[in-house]
């Protein structure tokens, strides 16, 4: 259909007459003497087919005047045979290209025929030279077709050394700044080179004598080129866009040294490059801005020499406004426009068929950039030419006018069918060629309205456009062509098909590495393009190949592609192309591979200090996951080399950390990236640093004290970790002293991590200290702990008091010793009987209601004397009341100064117990009674009197006994709030303050340190003294009395 369609636009333009037009020339042509025959190109079109002619340097040229010219039939193309002498075909060539409507001229053809290039005979007569004389040697190389190379050689072709002192000129001559001795020699031989006429000349040997002069001839430079009779400044013309050689060759003694630079006008980008041992200044690609003055400067210790260069840039004429051509219709008007620059300004020529336009004759105005014609008529149809030229080139250019009076010729084919799809546009073709201009229009169907909507655009070239196509938009369409000459019309049939849809599933997957992803297309398109429906895939624009990958990974299966193992490679956005031969649809979808982090880079350490140093990273690509924190690890060669233990992390994409260091390590560290995938492989790891030792900045944990023996202690703690050693030589300085007996502390300093002192008291209570210390000093001031010695006896009964009336409980019981508990025994299940108010077992309970938030303290009054109260606080709002906190209190005797205290619970098995913050020379009543809310009865009682005076002390404050206690305890237990406060002090006519709770059998004792003896009992001691705490006296004011049970 399309070769018909061509045919039958070609068939109709044959009927238009039209101007020659030279399709194909010749330019510039050298006549080699090795090739056998040389063509000389023109060839041109036109309706009539047009004829040839030829002129030779302006004058008629007549192809048949030699026998050795060939020409061609019906082309203006003709061969000159390489036979005999040719050098008279050299010259400038034009050819014409006619018919009955006019002539086209094809540019200037230059046809160059070389003579072979030869070197005169003749006799050179040698020189004689004395020592530090410049000479010349002459090469003077005969003409040829450039480009010429030209070598200085010895008679053996070996090249004669060149530098600062001997070069060559750009014109090929040898200048010695200066001779010495030995460049004397009889073989200077100049060689020239024509590598286009594949011809190396030779000129004859040249002899050079050097003899030895009788004083130096220092002297101050001299330029040798430019000459002197040049002046200071000479003038040189380059041409735009070519090459600027400006060159300076000087002699003197010593050898001058040559330097360039750029006097006036802007100053080049790039430093200018110099060749030839800095005696050439090169420019290549000349511009506008090369122009201005150069000077060149030959120096050397004796003086100088300057020459200034003037550089002018020129250029060839080139192309403003070309003349532009085309139909047009009798009557109407014609203008021609041609305009050129170039430096020199050309000079505009105007041409007629070939012929200089002699403006006396022609009927038209001709100026030198316009031609302009009104009313044109069918003899004004004609090639007009116009022609610029300076002295350094001619341009030429053509515009052909064909004036016309025609009838429309409708070159599409008639009954033409389109088919498109719906949504997209259709183009119904309708090529005209008329003049004048045809006046064109669409219709559909059978409606005679031209089509008109929005939907509807009618191109230039008679093509109606359909935009977003509708079902409704096919049928029949008509082309209608008119003008003053006459009118024609076409048909045209429209379909329009549904059009092709696709979707990817699943929509920009995130998938982790290694995992498979399957991408399906799924399409819809039109039954009637079903032979025609394709399918491919794409990445990233680039078609993946039907096979599946070399590994097996990727697979595609028509609608279906998938990648199994998925690497970061495989990222990218895959498309899926549908196509039928009206139309082609892509649907995409981005995978997104997701990985763990690349390993941080570049770890750098700065900001260094003692004890901190900052650390600095690169963070490695996040893999579509960002980074949510860094981890920091570090390891040390000093204690634990080569393990690695993480030291601090850095949250978000922070890519920096100031680390805290431990003295005396030697760390080097690196970084390990986190996102949501997972960790990173490790960085590198940075380089060493090292932190100098310093005194510990802590002491050992967990001191206790074990013992198997009742006369032994066995005093233990945890050693420091190498990180907290600080420094070489660590040892651990131990101090211990009885409590409440000894003033001073024993001390002994030890390496390992336990000391055992023995012949000591039977479970009695001792202070202990343990503190780090190493070379470099003491570690801070230890706290003090509190340990037993060795216990003697076994316990296998207890008390649990306190437990809720009316209740079930399970109890079980187990041993543990300092290696750990043992099993616990069966359990055993009991309740409790039901009871009434528990306060009835020791009388009546009177309220106080205190309705002050702030208040923290009540004082109690009008209390019996010698009776044992327990007192229940609870705190309540309007919707209740809570659980009470429970302490209970003794009265002091009546008559009794002092204040009662219960003391802390004894063991029945010592036979003393020490009563601490007594004051001097007082009298106090001690009682030994039983822990039962039921009988007060005391086990003892007796009246005691402290005496003298006691040194003051600054503190007493008993640590609790927490180490040694868990031996006295019958077990774990907690029954409810209802509780004794741990640590608080009773005072019946003080202030009842309130502590906090604990859920232990250790603390449901009344004093500071309550405490059960084996059997359960309470034992108590009263004094008069403050409560510990506010005491101020020296020395000991403990009071020990035997116990008696």
């Amino acid at each position: 259909m399309i070769i018909i369609l061509l045919l039958k636009a070609s068939l109709a333009l044959c009927r238009i007459a039209q101007l020659p037009t030279i399709t194909e020339q010749s330019h510039t042509q050298v006549a080699y003497p090795f090739d056998e025959d040389f063509t000389i190109k023109c060839e041109a079109r036109g309706n009539p087919q047009p004829t040839f002619n030829w002129t030779k340097d302006g004058k008629p040229f007549d192809l048949l005047s030699d026998p050795r010219i060939v020409a061609s039939n019906n082309s203006g193309t003709f061969v000159i045979q390489n036979r005999g002498i040719i050098t008279n075909f050299q010259g400038k060539y034009r050819c014409f290209a006619s018919n009955v409507l006019g002539t086209a001229m094809s540019e200037e053809i230059e046809l160059i025929v070389p003579s072979v290039p030869k070197f005169p005979k003749e006799k050179i007569e040698p020189l004689d030279v004395e020592h530090g004389d410049s000479v010349i040697l002459h090469c003077n190389p005969p003409k040829g077709i450039p480009p010429l190379h030209i070598y200085w050689m010895n008679i053996d072709l070996q090249h004669i050394p060149q530098d600062e002192r001997v070069s060559m000129s750009l014109k090929g001559d040898l200048y010695f700044a200066n001779v010495e001795e030995n460049d004397s020699r009889s073989d200077y031989c100049c060689f020239a080179a024509f590598p286009r006429l594949r011809t190396i000349v030779q000129k004859m040997p040249m002899t050079l004598k050097v003899s030895r002069s009788n004083f130096i001839k220092e002297r101050k430079p001299k330029l040798l080129i430019p000459p002197e009779t040049a002046g200071s400044s000479s003038s040189v013309t380059v041409i735009k866009g070519g090459v600027l050689l400006l060159e300076c060759i000087a002699e003197g003694l010593p050898t001058p040294h040559l330097s360039w630079v750029k006097v006036t006008g802007n100053l080049p980008k790039d430093e200018p490059e110099t060749e030839n041992f800095g005696k050439i200044l090169k420019i290549e690609q000349v511009t506008a801005a090369d122009e201005g003055t150069y000077q060149c400067t030959a120096s050397n210790p004796m003086g100088r020499a300057k020459h200034e260069f003037h550089v002018h840039v020129e250029e060839p004429p080139r192309w403003i406004k070309e003349p532009e051509g085309g139909v047009y219709s009798v009557g109407t008007n014609l203008v021609l426009l041609c305009e050129a620059i170039g430096n020199p300004e050309p000079t505009i020529q105007w041409k007629l068929n070939g012929m200089p336009i002699d403006s006396r004759t022609f009927r038209g105005r001709i100026s030198a950039r316009e031609i302009s014609l009104t009313n044109l008529q069918l003899q004004d149809s004609a090639v007009y030419q116009c022609e610029a030229t300076n002295k350094h080139g001619t341009i030429l250019a053509s515009a052909n006018v064909n004036v016309l009076n025609i009838a429309p010729l409708i070159l599409t084919s008639d009954g033409e069918n389109y088919a498109t799809v719906v949504g997209y546009s259709a183009f119904l073709h309708c090529e005209i060629f008329a003049s004048p201009a045809a006046d064109i229009r669409w219709t559909k169907d059978d409606s005679i309205e031209p089509l008109s909507t929005l939907r509807y655009e009618l191109n230039k070239n008679g093509t109606l456009e359909i935009k977003e196509t509708k079902k409704e938009d096919s049928g029949s369409y008509a082309c209608w062509a008119a003008n003053s000459v006459g009118k024609r019309a076409i048909t045209a049939n429209l379909d329009i098909r549904d059009a092709t849809k696709l979707v990817v599933t699943p929509k920009n997957p995130r998938v982790l590495k290694s995992h498979s992803i399957l991408l399906k297309c799924q399409s819809e398109y039109d039954s009637h393009l079903k032979h025609s429906f394709k399918l491919s895939w794409r990445k990233d624009g680039d078609k993946l190949p039907v096979n599946s990958t070399e590994d097996g990974r990727i697979i595609l299966d028509r609608d279906t592609l998938f990648i199994s193992s998925v690497t970061l490679e495989d990222q990218g956005v895959y498309t899926c192309v549908a196509s039928t031969s009206l139309d082609s649809v892509t649907a995409a979808s981005q995978l997104v591979v997701l990985d763990v982090p690349d390993p941080p880079e570049d770890l750098q350490l700065s900001e260094n200090q003692n004890r901190s140093v900052r650390l600095s990273w690169k963070a490695g690509a996040s893999h579509n996951s960002p980074i949510n924190e860094s981890i920091i690890e570090f390891e040390e060669n000093r204690w634990e080399p080569g393990r690695w233990q993480e030291l601090t992390r850095a949250l978000g994409n922070d890519t920096t950390a100031l680390l805290s260091l431990a003295p005396y390590m030697n760390y080097q560290f690196r970084v390990v990236s986190v996102n949501a995938v997972g960790r990173s492989q490790p960085s590198k790891p940075s380089l060493r640093y090292a932190t100098p030792p310093a005194a510990p900045d802590k002491n050992p944990e967990n001191i206790r004290v074990e013992a198997s023996e009742p006369n032994e202690m066995v005093m233990k703690w945890e050693p420091l970790k190498p990180m907290e050693r600080n420094g070489p030589g660590l040892e651990y300085k131990v101090s211990w002293r009885q409590r409440g007996v000894e003033v001073d502390w024993n001390e002994e300093t030890v390496k390992k991590h336990s000391l055992t002192l023995r012949n000591t008291p039977t479970f009695v209570p001792y202070e202990i200290k343990v503190q780090a210390v190493n070379n470099l000093g003491s570690g801070p001031e230890p706290n003090v702990t509190i340990g037993y010695s060795g216990e003697d006896g076994d316990r296998n009964y207890g008390m649990i008091p306190g437990l809720e009336p009316f209740s079930e409980f399970r109890l079980t019981v187990l041993a543990y010793n300092a290696k750990g508990d043992g099993p616990e025994s069966s359990p055993v299940v009991f309740e409790t009987p039901e009871g009434v108010n528990e306060t009835h077992e020791i009388g009546p309970l009177s309220d106080v209601s205190i309705t002050n938030r702030s208040t923290l303290s009540w004082r109690l009054s009008g209390l019996s004397s010698s009776t044992k109260y327990k007192f229940y606080v609870k705190a309540c709002t309007v919707k209740g009341c809570g659980k009470p906190v429970t302490e209970e209190g003794l009265t002091m005797a009546q008559g009794s100064k002092g204040i009662g205290k219960i003391s802390e619970a004894v063991n029945p098995t010592q036979k003393f117990h020490p009563i601490e913050a007594l004051e001097p020379g007082t009298e106090y009543t001690v009682r030994l009674v039983t822990k039962n809310w039921v009988d007060n009865n005391s086990i003892f009682e007796d009246v005691i009197e402290t005496r003298g005076r006691v040194k003051e002390k600054e503190d007493l404050h008993p640590d609790p006994e927490a180490q040694s206690i868990k031996d006295e305890i019958f077990g774990e237990y907690s029954d409810s709030d209802e509780k004794p406060l741990k640590g608080s002090l009773q005072s019946i006519n003080g202030d009842i303050k309130a502590t906090e709770s604990a859920d232990s059998l250790v603390d449901y004792g009344e004093g500071e340190h309550g405490m059960f003896n084996e059997d359960g009992s309470f034992i108590g001691a009263y004094s008069g003294s403050k409560e510990k705490g506010s005491v101020e006296s020296t020395g000991s004011s403990t009071a020990t009395f035997p116990l008696h049970a």
